[in-house]
Parts: C-alpha cells; sequence; structure tokens
C-alpha cells in the first residue's frame, strides 16, 4: 500500500490540504456553551482522536478499510449532527426529520471518505497535540501535522459539550475553517440538485 501510485487530484501539500478543505475561506463559529468541559479533558479527547488517527495512517490496511476506520473515528470524537446541520444550512430548517437522519447519516459516510483520502496522504508522518485553551465559549485544541518532506503544519480543533458529551465540531487548518468551506461545499451541490434535499442525499451516497 505505500508503494502504491497516488492520484495527482489527492496529493497532498501543506497548501494543498487546507485547500482541499475551503471552497472558501469564510469563517463561521458556532457558541457552544462549556459546561462541566475542562481543558485537559478538550485536550485528551482530541489527543485520543489523533492516536487513532495515526493508527489508521500508519497500519497498512487497505482504503475501503482505512474509510470504515475513519466514519467510525469521527462518528465517536465529532459531533456529527452539528456539523451535517451547519452544513447543510438554511436548508435545515425547512428538511423533515427523516431528511434530516439521512443526511446526517450519508454526511458522516461521505465527509469521512473525503478527509479519509487526505489523510492517506499523511502516511509515514504524524499528528501531534501541542496546546489547548479556552476559546471564546469551547475550547481550542491545537495540533501540528508533519508530513515526509513539507513543512509542519498547524490544525486547531474545536471542542465543546453541548451535545451532552465531549466532541469537536470543527477543524481550522491554518485558518481554513471546516464549516463554513463544508457549509460552501454542500450548498453548491444541493444547488445543482435543485435545492432538492432527496437528492443531494443521493449525490453524497454515490460520492
Amino acid at each position: 500500500m505505500l508503494n502504491e501510485r497516488k492520484s495527482p487530484s489527492i496529493h497532498l501539500t501543506r497548501r494543498a490540504f487546507g485547500a482541499g478543505l475551503a471552497a472558501g475561506t469564510g469563517f463561521l463559529a458556532l457558541a457552544l456553551p462549556v459546561r462541566a468541559l475542562t481543558v485537559d479533558q478538550a485536550r485528551g479527547l482530541i489527543d485520543q482522536a489523533i492516536g487513532e488517527v495515526n493508527q489508521v495512517i500508519n497500519s497498512g490496511k487497505s482504503e475501503a478499510a482505512m474509510f470504515k476506520q475513519f466514519e467510525h473515528i469521527f462518528a465517536t470524537y465529532a459531533d456529527v449532527p452539528t456539523i451535517a446541520r451547519s452544513a447543510l444550512g438554511p436548508a435545515a430548517k425547512t428538511a423533515s426529520a427523516g431528511q434530516m437522519s439521512a443526511f446526517t447519516k450519508a454526511y458522516q459516510a461521505y465527509i469521512s471518505r473525503k478527509y479519509g483520502r487526505r489523510f492517506r496522504e499523511f502516511i509515514g508522518g504524524k499528528i501531534e497535540v501541542t496546546d489547548a485553551k479556552p476559546y471564546k465559549s469551547y475550547f481550542e485544541v491545537i495540533s501540528t501535522a508533519t508530513l515526509q518532506g513539507e513543512a509542519p503544519f498547524e490544525l486547531r480543533w474545536w471542542v465543546g459539550d453541548k451535545s451532552g458529551k465531549n466532541l469537536f465540531f470543527n477543524i481550522i487548518i491554518e485558518g481554513v475553517n471546516m464549516l463554513a468551506s463544508e457549509r460552501t461545499e454542500i450548498g453548491s451541490i444541493l444547488d445543482k440538485n435543485g435545492g432538492d434535499i432527496d437528492k443531494l442525499i443521493a449525490a453524497l451516497n454515490a460520492a
């Protein structure tokens, strides 16, 4: 697996990783109230998540197997319903409960494949947590990604407990905001499907 030829479309560089996350550079913040969550708990959550990501990217498993593991990590450590609702944007207000459930499930798998392909480019590299601090009404955990032949770059994880669990709900990569870029991208796919949420769900499942 380590010697496989990689498609140029998913080749990752320091800038390409950030660009792959963004369809724009807009900033979107969700105000998540901090309750029992502490800075040490926030850091511990991301430490654990990153540890599992590092294990997967250096496991030597097939791409399909890695995608399943990335989805499990995403479902375990991310506030998927919050991220999915943010990605769907204004359409979330008119979606039925069934549509939101189907969209969230499709989006979880879609995002895991999307970022899983990019995280595969970390083979031989690593991500390490370097700091954590209170930020606005949640916590920000700072990590450094080191790739072979590339200068290290920074990933910032926003962690809150709005869902009743300690989970991350956003990633910032050198100023590139995942929530904002995903909302732009999903909005574009929805527009291409005439604003039909069911067609959007089908498109994500097929992507």
